[in-house]
């Protein structure tokens, strides 16, 4: 179980089909819709304002998400945030993509299906438009986004809503072996379960 506290009698909720890692850290007004992903280390902090995760939605590794009072951050529906990003006081439109280590500040506000580029600094009240790539220090929109980079983005979310259901039956605390054995086998995904953005576009998929 993760480790989940209450703030001043707020408590927070967890939709009992999603997967909420025993080392992330939730705590009070936070609101976790049905198949979502909250990875290892990561830290919602509704101790301060409210925090809703929406259905289908994952949230990586070590990802930190926080508020100023009576600001409300919002993630809408299949949304992904890749390992390490910060999102203080925003809101992330349907389908969109947060990169690795970026940060999105304060009443910013993301259109659906867009992505922030890994590394990206999201200046406080920033609008972006839907179905843009935005990137930079700080960041703006570069260009509209192609159909088949959606495409893509939507398939890796779907990877980790199926993560989300397979980890709740399968991922479990265990003593480490000494050494590996024979014929070790390996996790039940492959590379055509994840294919890097670039080979993506480049070779016709998804």
């Amino acid at each position: 179980m993760a480790k989940v506290y209450e703030m001043d009698g707020v408590i927070p909720v967890i939709d009992p089909t999603s997967f909420v890692h025993p080392d992330a850290v939730i705590i009070g007004d936070v609101i976790i819709g049905p198949r979502c992903y909250i990875g290892p280390c990561a830290c919602l902090r509704g101790d301060l304002g409210r925090i809703m995760i929406g259905a289908g939605s994952n949230i990586q590794d070590t990802c930190v998400i926080h508020s100023f009072p009576e600001v409300d951050v919002l993630l809408e529906e299949n949304c992904h945030v890749g390992h390490g990003a910060i999102l203080h006081g925003c809101t992330i439109g349907r389908n969109a993509l947060i990169g690795m280590n970026s940060v999105v500040m304060d009443r910013a506000v993301i259109g659906e299906n867009s992505f922030v580029a890994a590394m990206s600094f999201v200046k406080s009240g920033m609008s972006a438009g839907a179905n843009m790539l935005i990137a930079g220090v700080p960041a703006k929109e570069i260009r509209p986004l192609k159909e088949e980079e959606i495409l893509w983005k939507s398939k890796g979310t779907m990877l980790y809503q199926r993560l989300a259901a397979h980890s709740m039956v399968s991922m479990r605390e265990v003593v480490p072996l000494a050494s590996e054995e024979p014929d070790r086998r390996r996790v039940s995904y492959t590379k055509n379960d994840a294919i890097p953005l670039m080979a993506a576009v480049n070779n016709g998929h998804p």
